[in-house]
């Protein structure tokens, strides 16, 4: 026992040293977490007491996050559905909620915890105060509030509200009163208490808005992760996040009233300035996705003919897009962790177990889903910060020749890891390694109907079997 708790020590210690980093894992003053070393028999009591309380505080962890962003997110539907209620009238507010709840990118979204989908929320939160001709419910210190809570979390969200806050600025009497009492004031206060948090976990004093500009426009690093033409937001990205909402988003832009030409001005002000940026994400572009639903809505309510059939047409393809995206589609990543951490769980014996993902960097969740300190490690894809012309980071290097990474990062039997994690595609590729390594496929899981590059739509786990099991068998 005592050298199988060397080997994951020594697999867990070279990741570190590797990657020239300390992992720190923070310190449990419960006994479920004793070193693996350390009395084996009172621990696997303990968890034979307490497997279904700790599974169960586990999943808790999991899911209140998207719990509580669910919540906000639809905090944010209902201000959205006021808001149409006091511009227009209800039968309006109904329209525009219903386009709002069948979209199935709201549904693929507003429950994952993304900065996105926070940015999203404030957004329409502080639209509820924005002074728009005909809202009953203008607050301007409110708003802004919002939209600078909104720039503190991701700076990009600054984008939708330019054209916004401009419009505010023009029609404003009091021009000098709105900056000097209440936006600089507020921008004030909340760069401050963004600034002192900043300090208090990294130490020094950190401007992160100014970091997250740099990064991702002065120095466009955003590109490592993937580029894409210029177009691509006006011929795929925003096509694709609409759906079957786009002819109705086209119909209702010629019906809505001028008043709500802002909003159309803000969706394509967002659209162009995102287009000027290398790196895209059909994610970047939801804080305006609310926008549209406002003129989804009119068309739905100025048609006379076939109403029902568009209803019916709408709400099916968005939910069976919703449904396939949320329940089915690369769900093996999330499927994965789960087995992962029942198996720390569940099997006692398995306190000396290491996990390597061997999969494109950051494709699974790390230990918000596994909330054990079981040695893990994957695939490295830092930027270049250096400006290297011919960089590759760990994950290029090793989708080059897997089998030989492999056997120089485990030049012996000590340092490899107990369970390995790959996509299915990868499996033929290194199967020599596996062989001679002494693994075995332990467990499988979906991921994807639509596998490309180097995901596959499989996930394998292997499990390294010790020779006398095997010789047994």
């Amino acid at each position: 026992m005592k050298q199988e708790g060397d080997d994951s020590r020594l697999f867990f210690r070279g990741a570190q040293n590797r990657s020239h980093e300390k992992m720190k894992l923070r310190k449990r003053k419960s006994t479920l977490y004793l070193s693996p070393w350390k009395s084996t028999e009172r621990r696997g009591d303990l968890l034979g007491e307490n497997i279904y309380l700790v599974l169960f505080t586990t999943a808790l962890r999991i899911w209140i996050p998207r719990l509580a962003q669910a919540l906000l997110s639809a905090i944010a539907d209902i201000r959205l559905y006021s808001l149409m209620k006091q511009l227009e009238n209800q039968q309006m507010a109904r329209w525009v909620f219903f386009c709002q709840l069948c979209s199935w990118f709201t549904w693929y979204c507003c429950t994952r915890t993304l900065t996105n989908t926070m940015e999203t929320v404030l957004t329409i939160i502080a639209l509820f105060y924005y002074p728009l001709e005909g809202s009953k419910s203008v607050n301007s210190v409110k708003y802004s509030s919002l939209v600078a809570l909104a720039f503190i979390i991701r700076p990009t969200a600054i984008i939708p509200w330019i054209p916004l806050v401009f419009r505010h600025f023009w029609q404003e009497q009091k021009k000098l009163d709105l900056i000097l009492h209440q936006f600089l004031p507020i921008g004030f206060v909340i760069l401050s208490l963004s600034l002192i948090i900043d300090r208090i976990f990294f130490g020094q004093w950190t401007l992160v808005q100014y970091n997250f500009l740099k990064f991702n426009v002065l120095q466009n690093l955003g590109t490592f992760y993937g580029s894409h033409p210029w177009h691509w937001y006006f011929s795929q990205g925003f096509p694709a996040v609409l759906g079957t909402h786009l002819p109705f988003f086209i119909h209702g832009c010629f019906l809505a009233p001028k008043r709500y030409r802002i909003l159309l001005v803000t969706v394509l002000w967002t659209l162009l300035v995102y287009s000027m940026l290398s790196h895209k994400e059909f994610r970047f572009i939801y804080p305006v996705l609310p926008f549209c639903m406002v003129f989804c809505g009119y068309s739905l309510n100025h048609l006379k003919m076939w109403k029902k059939p568009a209803l019916s047409f709408l709400f099916l393809s968005n939910m069976l897009l919703a449904l396939y995206t949320g329940l089915v589609h690369q769900r093996g990543t999330l499927d994965v962790m789960t087995h992962i951490q029942e198996l720390c769980y569940n099997k006692p014996d398995k306190s000396s177990a290491s996990v390597f993902i061997m999969m494109p960097c950051h494709s699974t969740p790390y230990y918000s889903h596994v909330h054990y300190p079981l040695p893990m490690r994957f695939l490295q894809c830092p930027p270049d910060l250096t400006g290297k012309s011919q960089y590759l980071d760990e994950a290029d290097i090793f989708y080059l020749n897997p089998v030989n990474w492999l056997d120089k990062e485990f030049h012996n039997d000590s340092t490899l890891p107990t369970h390995l994690i790959i996509f299915s595609i990868l499996e033929e590729e290194i199967s020599a390694f596996l062989i001679s390594s002494n693994y075995e496929r332990t467990a499988v899981f979906f991921h994807t109907h639509l596998p490309e590059g180097r995901t596959g739509s499989h996930i394998y786990v292997y499990e390294r079997k010790l020779e006398g099991t095997l010789n047994r068998r």
